[in-house]
């Protein structure tokens, strides 16, 4: 046996392991901050802040007592503080000195409780609006009129004497810039290899020929997609399906949803080199503008117009409210999947646990940077929404028992709590052994 052919897959393995430990440390430790500084603002102090659990690798202990320490295994962590019984803050650890009972979380106001406890989702609500804010800040907006940026790479019979700097007027006599027109230019102009599109170039109104507008060329990869596992780039560029030469996006698209899930012979262009991909379809639950799902036969890529289009600055404030829209849609789309999911209506393919997060952010990390950190954020939004979920040992369930004792001026009864934190952590073992299940054997 040859041990070197293992030596890519360990790699590959551990190279997902690391993305999914740095993600996943990145969102625990602002969530957890949260909890830990409105704690502090509201009076309560914090006797550990613990990035990961079990042996402690590193520790030192700050000036105001907190010990601040990383855990030998990266898989969440917690703030435990004063007088608490455990890290969940649920009990006492004993009887603490009347002077310092304002201090504890048992002993706070209801609102310093509820302030703190809530502070970790809305820390990860705030992270996930950075950062769709500072990608979107990143990238830019499209210039007006839409001006060519850099050519994207493209095989030779995609060529042509478009340049960066060109702004577009019109592709086969279509006027880019129609206000009256309600289609996508790629509705109206004829789908042919080669298109003719005028321009204008340093004052001048040319018109030259090109590759098709929205050509076959891999923009991003859907992470654990059937071109995911393909090993599926972003830049390649689809030149033949069965044999047959395809150029534009629309073709690949009806090849695909035409093989019903039959497997497919690719044939791409990789700068410079032809590769051969068999890829089968899969069956996909998209979510709709409109809400709800469309399921439908998909490879798991999505295409792009042949140049980059040169951008503008985004202005902060706009930054800010689209990445506020940017978590909405996160938000209401995830919480529309798990309600589809419990009736039945899609697959549990669409809900991920460790194994599947894990896959996802090595995916991410191999499409760069940029992509990577936008799935923290996109992960940072789901793991707040699921904190608020009403179950005990979660955020959500404390803020029940807060809400309990709003309503009712009393405290839930000690046993009362034990009970529900045990049916919680049931409930919460049992739904993440499903979903180990789930990724790992039923959609593999």
């Amino acid at each position: 046996m040859d041990l070197m052919q293992f030596v890519p897959m360990f790699g590959n393995f551990a190279f997902m392991i690391a993305a999914f430990v740095v993600a996943l440390s990145v969102i625990v430790a602002i969530h957890e901050y949260g909890h830990y500084i409105v704690g502090r603002w509201c009076g309560i102090h914090a006797d550990v802040f613990s990035l990961g659990f079990g042996p402690v690798v590193y520790s030192r202990v700050d000036k105001r007592g907190t010990k601040w320490q990383v855990a030998a295994l990266p898989l969440g962590g917690y703030v435990k503080f004063m007088g608490d019984a455990n890290a969940a803050s649920v009990g006492s650890e004993g009887e603490v000195a009347e002077v310092d009972l304002r201090k504890t979380m048992l002993g706070a106001p209801l609102w310093a409780r509820t302030a703190t406890v809530a502070a970790g989702p809305v820390f990860n609500f705030v992270l996930a609006i950075a950062i769709f804010a500072g990608s979107i800040m990143y990238q830019g907006r499209s210039a007006e009129p839409l001006t060519f940026g850099e050519l994207r790479p493209l095989p030779a019979s995609f060529s042509s004497d478009l340049r960066a700097g060109d702004v577009m007027v019109a592709v086969e006599g279509v006027l880019f810039n129609d206000p009256d027109r309600t289609e996508a230019v790629t509705e109206l102009v004829p789908v042919k290899d080669r298109l003719d599109y005028s321009i204008l170039r340093d004052g001048d109104e040319l018109t030259i020929n090109g590759p098709y507008y929205f050509p076959t060329s891999v923009a991003s990869v859907s992470p654990r997609s059937a071109a995911d596992d393909a090993d599926i780039k972003i830049n390649d560029v689809i030149t033949a399906i069965n044999g047959e030469p395809v150029f534009a996006f629309v073709q690949l698209q009806e090849t695909v949803l035409a093989a019903d899930g039959a497997p497919l012979d690719f044939t791409l262009w990789r700068d410079g080199e032809t590769i051969e991909k068999t890829i089968a379809p899969r069956r996909v639950d998209l979510p709709l503008p409109e809400g709800g799902f469309e399921t439908r036969w998909l490879i798991g890529i999505t295409g792009t117009i042949f140049f980059e289009e040169k951008t503008e600055a985004v202005g902060v404030f706009e930054a800010v409210s689209l990445g506020a829209q940017g978590l909405w849609t996160t938000v209401t789309t995830s919480l529309s999947a798990m309600k589809h999911i419990l009736v039945g209506q899609i697959s549990t393919c669409n809900l991920s646990g460790p194994v599947g997060i894990a896959e996802t952010s090595g995916s991410m990390a191999e499409q760069g940077a940029q992509s990577f950190i936008w799935f923290i954020g996109a992960l940072s939004a789901a793991v707040g929404l699921m904190n608020l979920f009403p179950i005990p040992v979660l955020d959500g369930g404390h803020l029940v028992f807060y809400a309990y004792e709003a309503v009712t001026r009393r405290k839930p009864s000690d046993r009362a709590i034990q009970v529900f934190m045990f049916m919680g952590l049931s409930l919460i073992l049992s739904l993440m052994t499903f979903t180990i299940l789930n990724d790992a054997i039923l959609c593999p």
